[in-house]
């Protein structure tokens, strides 16, 4: 089915298009749709065509080391998704399925190519978007890096962990430790003071007693605390990976596609300058004879 050059206007890499562009685009592309559960694509695929979402809804996934289906997209209206696969021309890497009503525009790499022969400048145009876009990833790559572990556990952490924390701080404190000392100076002196009337005479079994009991106590509480502390390096360590991981990826794919469109602009410059060569080259030697 005939795509309308103005639903190209929603898809953010064609924003910057005008639209003499959009209708060259527009005339090479078509609009597919798709039942509910109609798988769009499958992994392993080797079509090449890549999908903009126009209506309903779809499902990108992909099958982990475990085997485990996971969900890697769900496009909105205007958004691409097969696209990676469709520049590489490599088989897709996620499976595509149509989780209601959906229509898509269906768009390959001899597209782009055609546009980009007929309007060479509309290639500069999707590369600034994919600038923006580049841009818009280095931006979230610091806002998560940025994430403080220590207020992802506090989120899910317990009264328990609370307490913990706070006896451990305490503890581990000079307040604690002058507090203690002058108790225990005041328990002395006071029970030496009162001789036989004192009610823990030296050498202060009861002292002894609740020295041993509070011992006993915060060794367990300050351990749970020290278990905490080790979580919140474990979750620290991960998110720098999980944002290094990202980074890398993110950088990767936007370079391909970068690479990609040069090279097809390349080509169009060439095939200009081949097509010029000759009218250029005739009225000189017209002048000259």
């Amino acid at each position: 089915m005939a795509c309308n050059a103005e639903e190209l206007k929603h898809v953010p890499l064609f924003a910057l298009l005008d639209d003499d562009e959009r209708a060259v685009l527009a005339s090479e592309v078509e609009l597919k749709r798709f039942a509910p559960r109609q798988r769009i694509y499958k992994m392993g695929d080797t079509r090449g065509q890549a999908y903009i979402m126009i209506s309903g809804k779809v499902r990108v996934t992909t099958v982990d080391e475990d085997q485990q289906e996971v969900i890697v997209d769900e496009p909105n209206h205007g958004e691409f998704f097969g696209f990676a696969s469709m520049l590489d021309q490599t088989p897709h890497q996620t499976s595509a399925i149509a989780l209601e009503e959906t229509s898509c525009i269906e768009v390959d790499r001899n597209d782009i190519a055609v546009l980009l022969q007929r309007k060479p400048l509309a290639g500069m145009d999707m590369l600034r978007v994919l600038g923006r876009q580049f841009h818009s990833a280095q931006q979230l790559v610091r806002i998560r890096s940025m994430r403080n572990p220590n207020e992802v556990i506090e989120e899910e952490e317990t009264l328990g962990e609370r307490v913990a924390d706070a006896v451990a701080h305490f503890g581990g404190s000079w307040a604690f430790i002058t507090t203690f000392g002058v108790v225990l100076v005041a328990y002395s002196v006071t029970n030496v003071t009162l001789g036989r009337s004192a009610w823990d005479p030296y050498p202060f079994i009861l002292l002894n007693l609740i020295l041993s009991m509070l011992a006993a106590v915060q060794a367990p509480v300050i351990m749970m605390s020290q278990n905490r502390q080790d979580k919140k390096d474990r979750l620290r360590s991960e998110l720098d990976y999980a944002v290094n991981r990202r980074a890398e990826s993110e950088i990767q794919g936007l370079s391909r596609k970068v690479n990609l469109l040069f090279d097809k602009i390349g080509d169009v410059e060439e095939f200009i300058r081949v097509k010029l060569e000759p009218e250029t080259s005739g009225p000189r030697q017209a002048s000259g004879a």
